[in-house]
């Protein structure tokens, strides 16, 4: 083999996406990856807010009102049926589709991505991503679900699990003294990509409606062509600092008691299913997201509930309610979702940043041990916290993975890591939603329907808690050899530092960037974040008032 390798000539030019081409100059400002892997994270974050989708497209032939399906006609008929409207249990296999497919490329490709680098990552993750937005486009005009379900479930979703893990190594790498802080902020961004997306999409779709068409098809026209261009530019702001580059007047801190968590070698991706503590933060991430994300697909009809008209300041329980009393405490239930969006951001990056001064392993003790709190307390507080720390358990695991592992391999690592996710997408749910029918069964009011369901998912942190409590430093046995990782940095096309400032880096990044490169850079994705914030604070008030 090493034979045919050596008569293959060198490429002397690399190509536009080549890894090569993304090596930093001695003047890069690290200060411009984080908004390049924000503008990824902000456009590929809507697929939280596709449920904005669903009303309008299950009247997309009725206009008014649905056209049913006959009773005859199943879920695979729904596929390419052309003279009935979707049901919205139908058009939820989108959502499903999306986080399933996130998580198989991100296992399948992530050690691809490493080798090749978060820009040509980045292109190919918007490709897909705006891409089956086209073609769910076409979908829609010719009323064939089948063609959504590939286009956006299989296809965007795999542009979902690229551009998830596109900038995780790359931000470890150039913030090896705030990796934490790093990571949350653009794992922030996929949590509040729906803020932006799903108000600018109602938008659209307000303009684009007339009378013989709900305007959901333009809408995917115009948001892939907005997606296109934000990704694009966040894919070739895209830098990777040289092997051995280190933040000025920065040295790692010395092995100690609050560090030893934190190795300073590598593992490579293909060992890590059989080490333990892989399996430990598997298994940590699984439980935690999976109490989270059960509660937080109940959140609104647990609130309403439980509660009842005591939500609109009536004493009345939730089946003694009118019909107009209903659509009130359904608006307040909605203005609570949309502050829980707000909460995910936010928690995102403190829990993230507050790791690197707690480190991960208490930082994650933290979250089991206030979650188990918060969900022995009443269903509201319950639904706020889980979100919080759901958010915040997603932005500090590549910070963690990267203390055990190393860096050389953390995103192909977190990427096999995320199988967690899509396990823990069908259990929480399922815990939840099986147990409320069954308490329902039982004859127990709706008030009381939660309270057996919060303690089992206690029983779940309490395993989270303990999983995270046996992690321990991984043993030497599985890290790479120099010579191992010598050959990996090989076939990662890596380039050494010549010098303490990297004097070994491509020429547009040899001078210092400009203050007014990276405050534009931040602006770009501020703007719209902060729009996004704006309307969802818009739509809190609206409800509470």
């Amino acid at each position: 083999m090493s034979a045919v390798l050596t008569d293959i000539p060198p490429r002397t030019a690399p190509g536009l996406l080549d890894k090569e081409r993304t090596i930093a100059g001695a003047g890069f400002n690290r200060w411009l990856v984080p908004p390049a892997a924000l503008a990824i994270h902000l456009c590929i974050g809507m697929a939280y807010g596709f449920s904005v989708f669903w009303l309008p497209l299950s009247k997309a032939l009725g206009l008014k009102e649905s056209i049913k399906c006959p009773a005859d006609v199943g879920f695979f008929q729904e596929l390419f049926v052309t003279s009935c409207d979707w049901k919205i249990s139908t058009l939820g296999w989108m959502y499903t589709l999306y986080f399933v497919f996130l998580g198989i490329a991100a296992a399948v490709w992530g050690g691809w991505l490493e080798r090749v680098g978060p820009r040509k990552a980045g292109v190919v993750s918007a490709v897909c991503w705006c891409g089956g937005m086209v073609i769910s486009g076409i979908g829609i005009h010719l009323h064939q679900f089948w063609m959504m379900v590939v286009a956006s479930g299989v296809i965007g979703g795999i542009g979902l699990g690229l551009g998830y893990i596109s900038p995780v190594s790359t931000l470890i790498k150039w913030f090896p003294d705030r990796r934490g802080m790093a990571t949350g902020m653009a794992i922030m961004g996929f949590g509040g990509g729906a803020m932006i997306g799903a108000p600018l999409a109602a938008l659209l779709m307000k303009n684009f409606a007339t009378s013989t068409d709900v305007g959901v098809e333009p809408t995917f026209y115009v948001l892939a062509a907005i997606y296109f261009v934000f990704m694009l530019g966040g894919a070739f702001g895209y830098r990777i600092p040289p092997t051995g580059w280190r933040p000025a007047g920065w040295t790692p801190p010395p092995a100690q008691t609050n560090n030893v968590m934190i190795t300073k070698r590598h593992v490579n991706v293909k060992r890590v299913w059989g080490i333990p503590q892989f399996w430990l933060v598997w298994m940590v991430l699984t439980m935690n997201v999976s109490a989270g994300i059960g509660v937080i697909g109940m959140a609104s009809p647990m609130l309403q509930e439980v509660f009842g008209g005591n939500l609109i300041g009536v004493a009345k329980k939730f089946g003694e309610l009118d019909k107009a009393q209903l659509t009130a405490i359904a608006g307040v239930a909605a203005g609570f979702a949309a502050m829980l969006s707000l909460f995910n951001i936010i928690g995102r990056f403190f829990w993230a940043s507050l790791s690197d001064k707690l480190g991960r392993k208490m930082t994650y003790s933290v979250f089991f041990v206030l979650g188990g709190v918060l969900y022995f307390s009443i269903p509201g507080s319950a639904a706020a916290g889980s979100i919080v720390l759901y958010g915040g358990s997603f932005a500090t695991v590549p910070a963690y993975l990267a203390d055990l592992f190393g860096t050389q391999n953390v995103g192909a690592i977190h990427g096999r890591l995320l199988t967690a996710w899509s396990t823990a997408g069908i259990l929480g749910p399922v815990i939840v939603n099986y147990m409320r029918d069954y308490q329902l069964s039982l004859g127990l009011p709706r008030a009381q329907v939660y309270n057996q369901t919060m303690y089992i998912l206690v029983g779940l942190l309490v395993i989270g808690l303990i999983c995270n409590l046996l992690i321990r430093p991984v043993a030497d046995k599985w890290f790479m050899t120099e010579e191992e990782l010598a050959e990996e940095r090989r076939l990662a096309h890596e380039r050494a530092m010549a010098s303490e400032v990297g004097s070994a880096a491509a020429p547009a990044d040899s001078k210092p960037t400009s203050p007014v490169t990276v405050a534009l850079a931040w602006a770009a994705v501020g703007i719209p974040l902060a729009w996004g914030v704006w309307q969802t604070l818009i739509s809190v008030a609206k409800f509470f008032h």
